[in-house]
């Protein structure tokens, strides 16, 4: 039997947690005893860990966060976060170990790869129209993913310059890195593949007045993502886990 997934959490919401958690299980078809987590948020990660998960799993996930890498103010939470998070995806990038960023996932490992990050390109909360790159078209993680696609999104935040050496997999017109890649095995999107309407709904409820999109417009958010089909990005997810945690 593979060693699971192991995804990383910042959210200190417990029910939002709880959900990306079980959305991020089912919608890659695994089953729990597959993906364990961490919540980074409650508690420092063991001495050390960054040289040793890869002898326990099989691969890191990067759930999506509140925190944002240009935020001006950072409580000490935060800051502890953002440097253990550091070291951990310095030594991925190191080794090419698997890994997958949601969202967060982009400012932590572009900052880490020499990425520029600012909010340029920020998109509130709602639907964006993603197009495959050249390379995205024949990436696996991409494998029968539409060459044009809806998902989820919503960023104070996004990539303004590639990382160097990165290849760009996917595109948007209000977001220009949508995902990329770096090395072989190293991944992140700006996207929410772990998210369906239900999902988004509880996103948009709990963090409506947290700057991701404009309160009045809670109700229109809500009606177009009951109506919303996402599904394309949900297949990032299943190619991820049968690449790297295969049966």
């Amino acid at each position: 039997m593979s060693a699971p997934f192991l995804l990383i959490q910042t959210r200190p919401e417990d029910a939002l947690a709880d959900a990306e958690y079980e959305a991020f299980v089912r919608l890659s078809g695994l089953e729990e005893r597959d993906v364990e987590r961490f919540r980074l948020e409650a508690e420092p990660l063991p001495v050390g860990f960054e040289n040793t998960w890869h002898q326990r799993y099989s691969a890191l996930v990067l759930g999506g966060s509140p925190f944002t890498a240009t935020d001006a103010d950072r409580s000490e939470t935060q800051v502890r976060v953002e440097e253990e998070l550091a070291r951990l995806v310095g030594v991925v990038i190191e080794k090419d170990l698997p890994f997958l960023g949601l969202c967060y996932g982009v400012g932590v490992l572009g900052l880490a790869s020499g990425a520029v990050i600012d909010r340029t390109y920020s998109e509130p909360a709602g639907i964006s129209h993603i197009s495959l790159t050249p390379e995205g078209l024949t990436d696996p993680l991409l494998a029968g993913v539409d060459p044009h696609f809806d998902a989820f999104v919503g960023h104070k935040e996004s990539t303004t310059k590639l990382p160097p050496e990165a290849v760009l997999l996917a595109t948007s017109g209000p977001a220009p890195v949508q995902m990329y890649k770096l090395k072989q095995n190293i991944y992140a999107t700006q996207f929410h593949p772990e998210l369906d309407p239900a999902g988004l709904i509880e996103r948009i409820e709990a963090y409506r007045e947290n700057g991701y999109f404009d309160p009045e417009d809670f109700d229109a958010i809500a009606s177009m993502a009951r109506n919303a089909d996402v599904s394309a990005a949900h297949r990032i997810l299943v190619n991820f886990a049968k690449t790297y945690l295969p049966r």
